[in-house]
């Protein structure tokens, strides 16, 4: 065959397909997530992500030394407070001695800036209910998300997160002006510096199904009437575009994996880093089926976190991220 062009060439080695990769992971590109939990003196398996763990205070800090070690820049810590701590407002979450800002603050007491430390910012792991809000009566008997409520939580639950020493808040129940109000109270409390990582694009995911139990929540229902239809798409960039108005400093699609087109439409017009979140539900189908043989468990990691990087993720919440780091370093 007289081919002028044969694209074989430029597989034909490893070394020469790293020279012409299009994109490439860095450990500095991972955010390993973290579940902190209350009233417990060891770190506790999650049955429905093998592998990941609730953590005591104490049992993170070495974690979070280990991500460091690997080249990883930047966590999101989660807490889980006691059930007599909930309540319908979630009031918890912005309590200096609450596990979330105790976790915080230990990890900036012992790492100061050597690692982003990046707090979620929502109420559904603190409520009774297990939504992202207090819930008020629609008046047509139905239970609702008060809209605006909930940004009034979510403000003070930041500023609670900056006192504790959060260098970034990520707002994630997806309550309209939610960013807008949480900048001026932050700004007004004298955390200008603290930066916002809006959950722009949160869809109302089947893939958050591990999640609820990593943090005991109570939740049932759905929360479709305040997360995104996972059947739409423009409604993202709107979404995306509202939040880098009122003052986002990143923005994020959440779930990664089955969203991949909105993670490329939010990169193609996003005048902000794009994050993107490898969600429980990812990870479990992964590790189930690595369990069962019937994948290679590190190549589908792998290419599952370069197919993300690939879309237009500038950084990737995962909870594989440290390993991955140290799977790169070597």
């Amino acid at each position: 065959m007289e081919l002028v062009r044969r694209p074989r060439r430029l597989r034909s080695s490893a070394a020469m397909r790293e020279l012409v990769a299009e994109s490439a992971l860095r450990p500095s590109q991972l955010i390993q997530v973290f579940f902190v939990r209350d009233g417990i003196d060891s770190p506790q398996p999650i049955a429905s992500m093998p592998g990941q763990v609730q953590h005591t205070v104490e049992s993170l800090l070495p974690a979070v030394e280990r991500a460091i070690a690997a080249g990883v820049r930047a966590i999101d810590l989660f807490g889980v407070p006691l059930d007599d701590d909930k309540d319908e407002t979630g009031s918890i979450a912005w309590d200096p001695d609450g596990i979330l800002n105790r976790a915080i603050a230990a990890v900036r007491d012992r790492f100061g800036d050597d690692v982003v430390v990046i707090a979620d910012t929502c109420l559904d792991e603190f409520t009774t209910h297990g939504h992202c809000g207090p819930l008020v009566d629609d008046g047509r008997g139905n239970l609702v998300v008060d809209n605006d409520a909930s940004v009034e939580a979510y403000c003070r639950m930041a500023v609670s997160q900056a006192r504790a020493g959060a260098h970034v808040v990520s707002p994630s129940g997806m309550m309209d002006g939610q960013i807008a109000a949480m900048r001026e109270a932050l700004d007004r409390a004298g955390f200008e510096d603290v930066s916002i990582l809006a959950y722009s694009a949160k869809y109302a995911s089947a893939f958050f199904g591990p999640f609820r139990d990593a943090v005991g929540s109570t939740f049932k229902g759905d929360r479709m009437t305040y997360q995104q239809d996972p059947a739409n798409v423009r409604e993202s960039v709107l979404e995306v575009q509202l939040d880098i108005e009122q003052g986002a400093d990143m923005v994020m699609v959440k779930p990664a994996g089955s969203y991949l087109d909105v993670v490329r439409r939010v990169a193609d017009m996003s005048t902000v880093p794009v994050a993107a979140y490898q969600v429980s539900g990812e990870y479990a189908m992964i590790e189930a089926a690595a369990a069962n043989g019937w994948l290679d468990r590190k190549r589908v990691v792998m290419e599952s976190l370069q197919s993300i990087h690939r879309a237009g993720a500038d950084m990737i919440l995962t909870y594989y991220a440290t390993e991955v780091a140290e799977w790169l370093n070597n």
